[in-house]
């Protein structure tokens, strides 16, 4: 179970931009991650060389969380909102919950739900 010590330190990760140092201090090596239902994405390797690729197709990335994270045993939920800024400036928002699995102060698979309407797919 993590400590709310460590699932807020996670989110201020998050909150100052720095989503690869997010995944390479809390993610285990075998970690998975789901976007609604797609197929997962397995190993932190993946994980942060899939977050580089959505930095480098947008200008800026933020993160907000709305409200607090809840945290019951190895499970945490935090509702996010990203906006996304395309080269041309145009931003794009998406309200998500992420679901989190962890193990101990680790996170070990966080699946995403949102509506990919959001963001024009």
């Amino acid at each position: 179970m993590p400590s709310r010590d460590v699932v807020e330190a996670f989110a201020k990760r998050l909150e100052a931009g720095d989503f690869i140092g997010a995944i390479e201090q809390f993610y285990t090596p075998e970690a998975a991650t789901y976007e609604n239902n797609a197929a997962p994405t397995v190993g932190r390797d993946k994980l942060a060389a899939k977050e580089r690729g959505v930095l480098a197709a947008s200008k800026e990335v933020k993160a907000v969380r709305i409200g607090p994270s809840l945290i019951e045993g190895d499970h945490v939920a935090t509702r996010w909102s990203f906006s996304f800024t395309n080269a041309e400036g145009i931003i794009r928002t998406l309200d998500e919950i992420a679901w989190q699995t962890w193990r101990g102060d680790q996170l070990i698979e966080e699946r995403f739900y949102y509506d990919p309407k959001q963001l024009g797919h």
